[in-house]
């Protein structure tokens, strides 16, 4: 199964196409073996590691779509009946020992395990935007960040000139130092960040832009709670709220308008778009730590099933191979959690 994955992975061409929204990009995408060596170079390389998210547990869970899911997309993940969810929950970064209490970024991952072997990946994170617009912008942004072997930190001046010429780079960053420390993994938001599209049976579509958020409210941390939790809280916290029955997600779809941007990833949609709830995801287990089904799934966005669509973001669409080639590497490595 794994290596089925790799090679679909690593050999697939994705061709994507939206009208009516944003515009369409034109692009060369860095080599997507840079791109991930570029990662290892300035955030470090830990073996087994994902590159990114290192810190993470995987969980089960279930999701029912709702009659308005079902009114907007085809697909049969809003069926109405229970789809089997895997989750991971991680901590942003490739340093698989980061803190939980810090001002940073949260993930949730997902496979729907859907009927006919049909799969849906996502790639969930608790910003509302992505920290670069295109692939280009990012592997700059990762080689501005880059150590200096001899100081072990970046250049200030480098930092500083890419930043200035690119400020998008700095939203998510701004994003994050302007919120509390999330609670729990279970009491965060989690947006997509890319536009999809979904299509239903009379082949009416619609484009948005989803955000998963927890059924019982976003629930935060004052800088002296987040302390005294320490730095490892977040796994047992979600094994608490999962045991009691507090970790559910409502799967919303914010509905875009014309002339909205949908094909860049670090300008979201603005407030007060219409929001349709198309199911509601619930984690009902967790894995011991280092373990479970989770371990070597890519989550790959790009992933979709028939009534699901990705708009023309460069950085979806680049996102595939550098997932399979950092896999490929996890692997060779023994893959760790």
């Amino acid at each position: 199964m794994q290596a089925k994955t790799l090679t679909y992975l690593a050999t697939t061409i994705l061709s994507i196409g939206v009208s009516g929204f944003g515009s369409n990009v034109a692009f060369a995408d860095p080599d997507p073996n840079s791109m991930v060596n570029q990662f290892e170079l300035t955030a470090g390389k830990f073996e087994g590691f994902r590159r990114s998210g290192a810190k993470g547990v995987c969980a089960s869970g279930e999701f029912v779509g709702s009659p308005e899911g079902r009114n907007i997309s085809s697909s049969s993940a809003f069926s109405g009946n229970a789809i089997p969810v895997i989750v991971r929950f991680s901590v942003g970064g490739a340093n698989p020992k980061a803190a939980d209490n810090t001002k940073s970024q949260r993930n949730l991952a997902l496979q729907f395990n859907l009927p006919n072997n049909e799969v849906w990946q996502m790639g969930n994170i608790s910003a509302p935007v992505f920290g670069a617009a295109t692939p280009e912008q990012l592997f700059g942004r990762l080689q501005s960040l880059q150590p200096d072997p001899t100081t072990k930190t970046a250049d200030p001046a480098k930092v500083k000139a890419f930043a200035d010429a690119n400020p998008a780079v700095l939203l998510q960053g701004q994003y994050f130092a302007s919120k509390a420390v999330p609670a729990s993994y279970a009491s965060t938001n989690y947006w997509g960040v890319h536009g999809f599209g979904f299509t239903n049976a009379r082949n009416e579509k619609v484009w948005g832009k989803w955000i998963f958020e927890p059924v019982d409210g976003v629930q935060t941390l004052s800088d002296e709670e987040a302390k005294s939790k320490g730095p490892n809280f977040l796994f047992d916290d979600l094994r608490q709220r999962v045991a009691s029955g507090k970790a559910s997600f409502n799967f919303n779809i914010e509905i875009a308008q014309a002339g909205d941007v949908l094909d860049n990833a670090t300008i979201p949609l603005p407030d007060g778009r219409k929001k349709i709830t198309l199911g509601v995801l619930k984690v009902v287990s967790v894995a011991p730590d280092s373990t479970g089904p989770c371990l070597n799934i890519t989550f790959d966005p790009n992933i979709m099933p028939k009534g699901v669509e990705g708009a023309p973001d460069p950085m979806l669409r680049a996102r595939t191979v550098p997932y399979a080639i950092s896999l490929g590497r996890r692997m060779t490595e023994g893959s760790k959690q």
